[in-house]
């Protein structure tokens, strides 16, 4: 009888741990919210700059990046108030989170830094952003933000190197395989399922 016990009591314990690891899961991969929402903020920033500046011959066509300013105090206010209806925050979540705000205070920091007569600073961009993108995959044990992070390795080769149209066209491109894809396959896999890996 005292075996049964201590028997329940390890079955308990392990499907407590079992339920917190899926709880962590599913709570990270809400982040679909952030992927879709950045992915389509920079999609239409990147492309509107360079056709204004291509095609309109706008020469401040950078202005378009204004509304990161917008889309941050959005994204910042999800995070909070998704971040209070968390019941479980663990080691794994903290590192995702964090990984996310230094990726977003090296870029704030970069656009402070940067010289705008200079060439175009996407590229740089997107080698910075590959990292949380494959922190967040390792995290999620989800390969699609993986391959995400190199494409976006790949794209910021093709944009150094690219030419005028080419190189204009790559952030745009990156966007879809680095953020879009994967944020829209982690938003299919539900809000109740856990990521296993692909």
């Amino acid at each position: 009888m005292e075996n049964e016990e201590k028997l329940m009591t390890g079955e308990e314990s392990f499907r407590v741990i079992t339920e917190m690891i899926n709880k962590t899961r599913v709570s990270i991969t809400q982040s679909s919210f952030h992927l879709l929402f950045w992915g389509w903020l920079i999609f239409a920033c990147s492309l509107s700059e360079f056709l204004l500046w291509k095609y309109a011959g706008w020469t401040n066509s950078w202005y378009v990046w204004f509304a990161v300013i917008a889309g941050s105090v959005v994204s910042f206010t999800y995070g909070i108030v998704k971040g209070k209806q968390e019941r479980v925050y663990t080691y794994a979540t903290a590192i995702y989170v964090w990984t996310w705000i230094a990726f977003f205070i090296a870029s704030v920091v970069f656009f402070i830094i940067h010289s705008p007569g200079t060439a175009s600073i996407g590229k740089y961009m997107l080698l910075i952003a590959a990292i949380p993108l494959l922190i967040s995959g390792v995290i999620l044990k989800f390969k699609p933000l993986m391959w995400g992070a190199g494409a976006f390795w790949i794209f910021a080769l093709v944009a150094h190197f690219g030419g005028d149209v080419i190189s204009g066209f790559a952030m745009p491109v990156a966007m879809v395989f680095g953020y879009l894809i994967p944020g829209y396959l982690l938003r299919r896999r539900g809000s109740h399922d856990t990521v296993q890996g692909a």
